[in-house]
């Protein structure tokens, strides 16, 4: 805190000098080390705008988008900061491709994606223990349209299909047919999919209700 006091009056007297610079730079890592992290961000990115072309300037752009990573909350929460932390990292290595942070900034990158699609996929999966099953439904298809790679796929197909049965028991007969083939459809590609999968018995015993249920409608 001293030290801290002590950086705050150095940068008025050494402003636009040498050991302004330092000060600048030191002022930054001391509310860091304090994790002070949100403080430390403001003063890392003031020093990329103030001396753009700092030997420094590289490591305060990275400290500034690590700073907004460390700002970033658990999956449950609100998730501005986290939008925030994956700007400041895409434009970190827009601006630093060479970078020997690099890789360390798209594993950060990588994080903060994740983070966002646990968040979107507990979403999905909340909408369907409140029975809010056409909810739920666009929001797995549009969960696996914004994540085409996810590691969640093969659970997101079982509660599609788990869904579509549950919104075709509680529709009208006019809708049910096409719910209870849509179930259908997403065990069968369940099944094709992951043909060793851990669901792959309640998924066959799901199918099979709904089969029962397509041949006693007219």
């Amino acid at each position: 805190n001293h030290a801290l006091q002590l950086f705050d009056l150095l940068q008025a007297s050494f402003r636009n000098t040498p050991k302004g610079e330092a000060i600048n730079y030191r002022t930054a890592q001391c509310y860091y080390l304090q994790s002070d992290y949100e403080i430390a961000g403001y003063y890392f990115n003031r020093f990329t705008q103030t001396y753009p072309f700092s030997k420094d300037a590289e490591k305060a752009a990275f400290m500034n988008a690590y700073c907004s990573y460390m700002l970033s909350p658990e999956s449950g929460l609100d998730q501005t900061n986290t939008h925030s932390a994956i700007k400041q990292l895409k434009s970190f290595i827009e601006h630093y491709p060479n970078s020997d942070s690099l890789t360390r900034a798209n594993q950060l990158l990588t994080d903060l994606n994740n983070k966002l699609e646990e968040k979107d996929y507990n979403i999905c999966r909340l909408f369907y223990r409140m029975e809010n099953y056409s909810a739920a439904i666009t929001s797995f298809e549009n969960m696996l349209k914004k994540y085409p790679n996810t590691e969640h796929r093969e659970e997101i197909l079982f509660d599609m299909a788990k869904t579509y049965y549950d919104y075709a028991e509680n529709s009208i007969a006019e809708k049910q047919r096409e719910r209870y083939e849509s179930c259908v459809e997403h065990c069968n590609t369940l099944s094709y999919l992951y043909p060793d999968s851990k669901y792959l018995q309640d998924v066959n015993s799901i199918a099979a209700k709904a089969r029962k249920k397509l041949e006693n409608i007219q």
